[in-house]
């Protein structure tokens, strides 16, 4: 930073967790709240460097900024075996939220990494989570084979005054309906796709004023049995 060169101590496995926002504990992140020219030789930063390259001298708003916009730095071998991790992550949670359309049967991780690597020849992207990157593998994937998100089961409970009503706005965003009962509560259990459980969440809210509630009771529902990809 304007010719000078600052590092921060911290915990790798912690600093992608800090950029995506899902660690937001510094002294979770870092060894010590301090600024070194050399962390491997313990040379600390002055503050009148510190002041020229940052325009303060704050030294956890300046290790905030490293930790945000600097490189990390690792061995050769240290990355590899991050990208291999990473590339597993992601086809473990394609592997757990995706099924064959046509049998309803879920996928190995096996094959969705063969797939990743073969099909896809997808890279691996160190500076955005498993999570993020595992949805864009199905999309990528959804253009070459037959995969799709598994169904979401849910139940969904309201007053039974409001039952007809509700279930007309709630049809469309459900793919089928699994059991309903019509007691001292509306009481119905449905699979959806993921994506429209917002929605629902929503549109139940609106629709009972609060009184209604809406719980997951299975995030992927799947078929007996692996799929196989000859």
């Amino acid at each position: 930073r304007k010719g000078m060169r600052f590092e921060v101590a911290c915990y790798r496995n912690k600093v992608l967790s800090w950029r995506d926002k899902t660690e937001t504990d510094l002294d979770e992140v870092l060894q010590i709240e301090q600024v070194f020219t050399n962390v491997s030789k313990g040379v600390i930063a002055p503050q009148k460097s510190l002041s020229q390259a940052f325009g303060t001298d704050d030294v956890r708003q300046i290790c905030i900024t490293i930790l945000e916009k600097g490189e990390m730095q690792v061995s050769e071998k240290e990355r590899a075996h991050q990208f291999d991790k990473l590339f597993q992550e992601i086809a473990t949670l394609v592997a757990e939220k995706c099924v064959d359309p046509n049998t309803r049967r879920a996928f190995t991780v096996g094959m969705i990494e063969r797939a990743m690597r073969e099909t896809l020849q997808y890279s691996v992207q160190p500076n955005r989570n498993a999570k993020q990157q595992a949805l864009e593998v199905i999309r990528l994937l959804q253009e070459h084979m037959d995969i799709e998100r598994a169904q979401m089961e849910v139940r969904v409970t309201a007053p039974v005054k409001q039952a007809k009503p509700l279930k007309e706005r709630l049809l469309p965003l459900v793919a089928s309906i699994q059991h309903e009962s019509f007691g001292a509560r509306y009481d119905m259990t449905c699979l959806i796709d993921p994506g429209k459980y917002r929605e629902i969440e929503e549109l139940l809210r609106r629709q009972t004023r609060g009184d209604g509630s809406l719980e997951v009771t299975n995030l992927a529902v799947l078929e007996q049995g692996e799929e196989r990809l000859e």
